[in-house]
């Protein structure tokens, strides 16, 4: 699969708590450091009690270069 973000070829992927993108394990390491994760999952678990199985998410904006661990 090519991921939706950063477009590289791998062989597994997953959700995205940020948006309804399809993402590498690499991505989803990222998105695992950024502050708004947890904000991002809630919001998700959120939508989804209120039966909302359709929900884009919050967004994705990655994090400047000098934020990043």
């Amino acid at each position: 699969m090519i991921c939706d973000r950063c477009g590289k070829e791998s062989l597994a992927s997953t959700g995205s708590w940020f948006t309804t993108e399809q993402i590498c394990l690499s991505c989803s390491s990222a998105e695992k450091e950024h502050p708004d994760y947890e904000k991002a999952r809630a919001a998700e678990a959120e939508a989804v009690r209120r039966g909302d199985y359709n929900f884009p998410g919050i967004g994705w904006t990655p994090l400047p270069r000098k934020e990043r661990a």
